[in-house]
């Protein structure tokens, strides 16, 4: 995780500034304020990291659920949130830290937030476990991706009463990019809002753009998009069939638009892929 800015992006031309302030995009919290300070630091201290978070139960708890997952392949139990800290590392402590801070953060309607951040959660596993099988993005960086990747969502449904119907339909457009759908009906959509919400809180740059970038396979085929970036997409792709697995969808449509430009940024054939899908199914289930 980084403190630093993203660089200025194109989403501030793409979206019209009235339209802009309409929309609230929360603050940066003051306790990722102090964490970010915190992890500025030459060398950030754990100790002092579980001492910002301390009072927070629910950040706490959260924190030893995640040091003991399977995702992270934790041998050994963590007892404690400075124990959890050194098992993980203090950068993907923060990056959950801050997807947690996000939770806390959106406003909306109790049970689509629920089923919203299940999601977000399932994807942000999935980007984990496939960025350390490939080893082709850091932990922590493609787990904020997948929490912070569709966090646009919320805010929309929030500024407009018919985005739910927007985004059944942008979810079941076999043909248009999501977002483009969303762009026709809203003169703007939720890669761009969560690309703003992201550069706000002083997330990674890669993570700025590649939220930005989530819906648009043809940068999976563009050299001059940074590869790092290419990669959390083409990740973001395979995790969202590993959830629809998951879910015995037999449909995946952005599957079907993006994974075989996935798959070749990622240098996976077809027999590698179904393999790492099979892991990433059961890896899923041992969660349980």
């Amino acid at each position: 995780m980084t403190t630093v800015a993203a660089p200025a992006l194109p989403v501030e031309n793409a979206v019209e500034d009235a339209l802009l302030r309409s929309i609230r995009i929360p603050p940066r919290p003051s306790l990722l304020v102090d964490l970010q300070r915190e992890l500025a630091q030459a060398d950030p201290s754990p100790r002092q990291i579980a001492r910002i978070i301390g009072n927070d139960v629910g950040m706490s708890g959260a924190l030893l659920k995640l040091a003991n997952s399977p995702f992270f392949g934790a041998a050994r139990k963590a007892k404690s949130v400075e124990q959890g800290i050194n098992f993980l590392g203090i950068n993907q402590c923060a990056a959950l830290l801050t997807g947690l801070l996000a939770r806390q953060a959106i406003e909306g309607d109790e049970a689509q937030l629920n089923h919203f951040w299940e999601v977000s959660a399932r994807r942000a596993q999935a980007l984990v476990f496939t960025s350390r099988k490939l080893r082709i993005a850091p932990p922590d960086i493609a787990h904020t991706f997948g929490l912070f990747c569709d966090i646009g969502v919320p805010l929309l449904m929030n500024r407009f009463p018919d985005y739910v119907d927007t985004f059944a339909a942008a979810s079941n457009d076999p043909r248009r990019c999501f977002t483009s759908v969303e762009d026709e009906r809203h003169n703007t959509n939720h890669a761009a809002i969560g690309c703003l919400l992201a550069r706000n809180w002083g997330l990674s740059p890669d993570v700025s753009w590649a939220i930005l970038l989530h819906h648009d396979y043809r940068v999976l085929d563009d050299p001059a998009t940074d590869d790092a970036v290419r990669s959390l997409v083409a990740l973001s792709v395979l995790a969202e069939k590993g959830i629809q697995r998951y879910h015995s969808n037999s449909v995946a449509l952005e599957w079907d638009k993006g994974g075989e430009l996935a798959c070749r940024h990622l240098a996976l054939s077809p027999d590698e892929t179904e393999d790492l899908l099979d892991e990433l199914h059961e890896t899923f289930h041992n969660e349980h």
